[in-house]
């Protein structure tokens, strides 16, 4: 480690005291890595440990999460995504690095591109006309993501000037741009709600996405229409004894899970001081032991209220509605508004997008329903698909609704037994052998 001319040999004792220390086995569990992280606790440290594993594209199947006075310790079990353990030790060794270097800042990718940010009321093709404006006013998109929850749209563009490739900072040339992509944000009527912002700094995307929906108020909002028969069930309450909160959140499993509710209450200003996440065949249960940053448990009937609507919309608005197409192709300047314009003339409407390019070639995902959220007809898609070029453009997961094999399935297995399960006891287990409780039977 380099350190910095200006520190004095006290400030480098306190930073290595401080350092996380990493401990990654392989033994202990047969079917999931672990990954202990023991650091200093202060505040966002749980989220940038989850940060760093997610974006490492790694599924957290268990996790046992304790701070005790200055001391934050964590236990990941984590796999692939293919749900293997971790065996490529260069995989184990970036783990290691990344996590041992939270405490010194991490490096954002997109240095070098300027960010749009964009917030409205969602409708067919309003996708389609922001890449057409960007294309028009010679913007190249280099990686975007696109949300859209309850009726609105949030969305994080990286692009960079076409003809020199570099960040856009005329002044006058973001004033077109902002100007121009406000105009389409509003439509016929979104005059006050719709936003954009052109920023150079570097951000985690995904953190930021939420953060501007939950700015924009997207939990309070009822959606247009809503299919999901699996909502996110949530639970606050107060263990007044300890002085905590406990929060108990249910839902399907996925990736990045994890990552979304903690980055919720790390935003809303909640410390997690212990936790317990546990995941059984597609479900997970979440147990959260948290307090304001001053201390002091959640206080009122109306902040309990929006914690829970707060943590639904977290797990639900990176929920994948619709089919998914996998555009992978060579990049090209206006191919986004191109393949957008075509979803957008035959009826299909994106309700989250994921836009990326490596070494010169487009690599896109998008999901897609018909333009009242119902799932799309699969002549439709296969129409586009002709259009942008069947080897170009490949359905890669369908709905339910499609998949006869899979709906019998669920039948068999019924969707009216809800099994609630309580985490408590783990938590507490883990509060006990920490001498923070007498007993926990």
């Amino acid at each position: 480690m380099e350190w910095h001319t200006c520190l004095d040999e006290y400030e480098k004792l306190v930073i290595r005291m401080n350092t996380p220390r990493v401990v990654i086995d392989n033994a202990v569990c047969p079917t999931a890595t672990l990954v202990k992280v023991d650091s200093a606790r202060r505040h966002g440290i749980l989220l940038e440990a989850v940060q760093v594993l997610t974006d490492l594209d790694l599924s957290i199947k268990k996790a046992y999460i304790s701070s005790d006075g200055r001391w934050f310790m964590d236990v990941f079990h984590v796999t692939d995504l293919n749900g293997n353990k971790l065996t490529d030790e260069r995989v184990i060794r970036c783990i290691e690095e990344s996590l041992g270097t939270m405490d010194h800042g991490r490096v954002n990718d997109f240095s070098g591109l300027t960010a749009l940010e964009l917030t409205g009321t969602d409708r067919v093709g309003l996708m389609s006309e922001v890449f057409a404006v960007l294309a028009e006013l010679q913007c190249n998109v280099v990686e975007a993501k696109v949300w859209t929850h309850n009726g609105r749209i949030a969305s994080l563009i990286y692009v960079k000037d076409c003809n020199s490739g570099s960040p856009i900072e005329d002044s006058q040339q973001i004033d077109r741009i902002e100007a121009r992509l406000r105009n389409v944000l509003k439509g016929d009527n979104d005059i006050r709600s719709a936003k954009t912002t052109v920023s150079m700094e570097v951000t985690h995307t995904e953190r930021r996405l939420h953060q501007m929906m939950f700015a924009d108020r997207d939990y309070e909002r009822k959606p247009i229409l809503s299919r999901c028969t699996n909502y996110p069930v949530v639970t606050v309450q107060n263990w007044v004894e300890r002085g905590y909160s406990v929060v108990n959140v249910q839902c399907k499993d996925r990736t990045k899970l994890l990552f979304d509710v903690v980055c919720t209450l790390t935003d809303m200003e909640y410390v997690v001081f212990h936790a317990t996440i546990n995941t059984t065949g597609d479900r997970a249960y979440l147990e959260f032991y948290i307090k304001h940053i001053d201390g002091t448990p959640i206080s009122s009937e109306p902040e309990r209220q929006r914690v829970i609507q707060c943590l639904q919309a977290a797990v639900r608005r990176r929920a994948s509605e619709g089919v998914r197409l996998e555009l992978c192709m060579e990049d090209r300047q206006g191919l986004l508004a191109d393949v957008t314009r075509t979803f957008r003339e035959n009826g299909l409407n994106i309700t989250r997008a994921e836009i990326s390019t490596r070494s010169e070639m487009a690599l896109n995902a998008f999901y897609v329903t018909d333009a009242i959220g119902n799932p799309a007809d699969p002549k439709i898609i296969e129409a586009v698909r002709q259009k942008v070029g069947l080897s170009n453009l490949k359905v890669k997961e369908l709905p339910l609704i499609y998949n006869e094999k899979a709906e019998s399935e669920e039948q068999t297995v019924g969707v009216g037994g809800t099994v609630l399960f309580s985490l408590g006891s783990l938590v507490r287990r883990n509060l006990y052998n920490l001498g923070l409780i007498r007993s926990y039977s």
